[in-house]
C-alpha cells in the first residue's frame, strides 16, 4: 500500500469515528514519531471537511501544559485546526454526544489583526498581530478508544479538538500580563481545575509564536481574522451529562460551559 493510499485510510477512519465509536491508536501504522505523516492526515481530512462546506477560521495549539502532557505521555505541543461550527455559545447547552469521550479545559483565546508570514517569529512579532485576547474553554474529544494516544493519534486526530467557548471580556494586550493570568475552574461550585499563564509554554505568547513559525513553515500562516486556542492553563477534566463549568482567569475575565442532560 502507497504512502498516500494508507493515509487516505488512516483519515477516512479517523472521520468515520466522528459517528460514535472510536478507533484503535493509529500510531502503529506510522513510521515510529512520523509528525509530519500525522500532520498529512489530518490536512487530508481538513480538506475533505472544507470541500463538504466547513469554514476554517483558525488553529487550536494543544499540549503546552506539563500537566496535560503528563496526562497523555507526550513531549511536545501540536495544533489543529477550528472550524466555524465548533463554536458554542456560552449559554447554549452542548449536548455531550457532540464530542467523543469529552473534557474541557480552560486557556486564552487570540483574535488576529494581522499576518503572521515569518518562519521564525519572535515573540515581538505576535504581539504585533495580536488584535484581542479573551477567555476561553476548548471541549476536547478524542476518536482514539480511552484517550489512549500518543503525538501522532492525537495530531492526525485534529489535535483531540471538539468544540469551544469564548468568554469576556474582549481585551487589547496592552497591560495585560499574560504569564502571570491565574486560571480557576469549577464543576458547578467545586475547583477541579487551576493553573496560569505560566502553565502554557511559559506564556501563552510563547506558544502563540511556536504556532505561528510551525503554520508559516508548512506555507499555511495565520491570518488577520483568525482565531487561535492557545493551549490549556491547567489539567483537562472529564465531561458528563448536565455538567456546568465556569472558568475565571484573574486579570482576564470569565467563560461558562453548560452541557444537556442525557
Amino acid at each position: 500500500m502507497g504512502k498516500q493510499t494508507k493515509h487516505s485510510e488512516l483519515a477516512a477512519r479517523i472521520r468515520d469515528a466522528y459517528a460514535g465509536t472510536p478507533i484503535a491508536p493509529i500510531r502503529s501504522q506510522l513510521a515510529e514519531l512520523d509528525i509530519d505523516a500525522a500532520y498529512a492526515i489530518q490536512q487530508e481530512n481538513t480538506a475533505h471537511w472544507q470541500a463538504e462546506g466547513r469554514r476554517l477560521v483558525g488553529s487550536k495549539i494543544g499540549l503546552t501544559s506539563l500537566a496535560v502532557q503528563q496526562q497523555l505521555g507526550v513531549d511536545r505541543p501540536d495544533f489543529g485546526v477550528l472550524f466555524a461550527d465548533m463554536l458554542v455559545g456560552e449559554d447554549e447547552p452542548v449536548a455531550v454526544v457532540r464530542v467523543l469521550q469529552p473534557k474541557i479545559e480552560a486557556e486564552v483565546a487570540f483574535l488576529l489583526d494581522r499576518d503572521i508570514d515569518a518562519e521564525a517569529p519572535t515573540i515581538a512579532d505576535v504581539i504585533l498581530a495580536v488584535g484581542y485576547a479573551m477567555p476561553a474553554l476548548e471541549i476536547v474529544g478524542s476518536r482514539i478508544t480511552n484517550w489512549d494516544i500518543g503525538i501522532v493519534d492525537t495530531v492526525a486526530d485534529n489535535a483531540s479538538s471538539g468544540l469551544f467557548v469564548l468568554g469576556g471580556p474582549v481585551r487589547r494586550l496592552d497591560g495585560l500580563d499574560l504569564r502571570a493570568l491565574q486560571m480557576q475552574m469549577t464543576r458547578r461550585d467545586e475547583v477541579v481545575s487551576k493553573g496560569s499563564g505560566a502553565a502554557c509554554l511559559g506564556n501563552p505568547l510563547n506558544a502563540m509564536a511556536w504556532l505561528a513559525g510551525e503554520l508559516a513553515r508548512r506555507k499555511r500562516p495565520l491570518r488577520a481574522g483568525d482565531i487561535v486556542l492557545s493551549g490549556a492553563l491547567g489539567p483537562m477534566v472529564t465531561v458528563n451529562p448536565g455538567d456546568a463549568f465556569g472558568a475565571t482567569i484573574t486579570g482576564l475575565g470569565t467563560v461558562s460551559a453548560r452541557f444537556a442532560a442525557a
